[in-house]
């Protein structure tokens, strides 16, 4: 569980040369998505709200610069779930986008071009 949820924003690695790591790119997210009980403790860390594992932390330092670089180091496979999680966030999960915004984008800087590019 706490491997599959690190990708959950594949945002998520430890920098390694130009890119993060490629070892959490095949995970489903959608099983993820759709399962409140894998998502909401993941969101409670990287909102300081809930204990956070090992995967959280690493998910934690790494949103703040995947999300004001457009996923940069991000490798193809983790853009692409990127781009699914925020479109969730966006559209199912308004509170805790919210929130993230709050806490990661609190000048709204980057929260426009995500709702812009993922609001149905």
């Amino acid at each position: 569980m706490k491997t599959t949820c690190v990708c959950l924003f594949a945002f998520v690695a430890l920098a390694v040369a130009e890119k993060y790591t490629d070892r959490y790119d095949n995970i489903n997210l959608d099983e993820i998505l759709s399962n409140r009980r894998l998502l909401v403790p993941y969101m409670k860390c990287i909102l300081d709200e809930g204990k956070c594992s090992a995967d959280g932390k690493e998910l934690k330092g790494h949103l703040t610069e995947a999300l004001h670089n457009d996923c940069q180091k991000c490798t193809e496979n983790q853009k692409k779930g990127s781009g699914r999680v925020l479109s969730h966030l966006i559209n199912k999960e308004a509170e805790f986008w919210q929130k993230l915004k709050a806490k990661y984008d609190p000048d709204n800087n980057y929260a426009p071009k995500y709702e812009k590019q993922y609001k149905q």
